[in-house]
């Protein structure tokens, strides 16, 4: 059993509870404008546009396929800049050995692991699996995942698993599609299902320049989490943006006035466990 890993953060403050290792997997079913990190939104289709402009020459082409050599990349990421595919040649497909190899070096560090993307869940019998071993370690096991698929459908990574954050982008279907080229019907029924099974611990908004799509997504989502799980408000910033989402999205970022409005909102509809960002 393999998955493919854009890349492995031994120690992250900021991915759940606790110092944690935080694992992101490559590929996502969303598209959505404001994304910091597209380059793990596809797979790489090795059309080979990034192996001439890498100037350690760490990338190779060898029988139709892009090959990255780790050990003379100097991490400038200029591969990412030039993919036009939204995708990175610097993918490892690992298993689950060694991927427990990696956390086992961090483990004296760590209170648990993170798994993220891309979208984690795309590899849910990877998940399973990994998590089963996580927890022979003594350590925590957290997801953070823009809810697309119907996380009621696998119970057995969900009993292994310790707390979930979930993506709330934009509450009304036709603004989450225009977000994200997908539907929110899902997310919002793993929004309440997650809430049901006590394993949600954080929903995750991303305040735009769209003033009543915020309100409209504060409003509801605060409505329904209350002070069941932490609600983390966050501003857009524009750093990694694609040039198309900051046509939409804009080149600057929200203005603290805007997120205190939400976090007043939020407050009001009872949900007393605001972070924001």
């Amino acid at each position: 059993m393999i998955a493919p890993i854009n890349k492995i953060i031994p120690f992250s403050n900021v991915d759940g509870p606790g110092n944690r290792l935080a694992i992101f997997f490559q590929s996502c079913p969303f598209r959505c404008l404001y994304c910091h990190n597209p380059e793990t939104i596809n797979m790489c289709n090795h059309c080979g546009i990034c192996v001439d402009t890498c100037p350690t020459r760490s990338l190779t082409i060898k029988n139709n396929k892009v090959l990255w050599d780790d050990s003379t990349c100097i991490n400038c990421d200029t591969c990412i800049k030039v993919c036009p595919y939204l995708s990175s040649p610097k993918i490892k497909y690992m298993d689950i050995e060694t991927v427990i190899k990696h956390i086992e070096k961090a483990k004296p560090f760590i209170v648990g692991i993170t798994v993220s993307g891309g979208e984690c869940t795309n590899h849910p019998e990877f998940l399973t699996t990994l998590f089963k071993e996580v927890k022979k370690l003594g350590l925590t096991t957290f997801m953070d995942t823009n809810g697309h698929h119907d996380l009621s459908l696998f119970p057995e990574l969900l009993a292994h698993t310790d707390g979930i954050m979930l993506d709330v982008k934009a509450f009304d279907q036709k603004q989450h599609y225009a977000l994200t080229n997908k539907d929110n019907v899902t997310v919002l029924k793993n929004l309440n299902y997650l809430l049901e099974k006590n394993k949600l611990y954080e929903v995750r908004t991303v305040l735009l320049h769209d003033h009543q799509r915020n309100i409209d997504t504060v409003e509801n989502v605060s409505r329904i989490i209350k002070d069941k799980c932490y609600y983390k408000l966050i501003k857009y910033r524009p750093f990694g943006v694609r040039v198309e989402g900051l046509k939409i999205c804009g080149d600057n970022s929200v203005d603290d006035a805007e997120l205190s409005l939400m976090k007043k909102i939020a407050e009001t509809n009872g949900a007393n466990r605001i972070i924001t960002v």
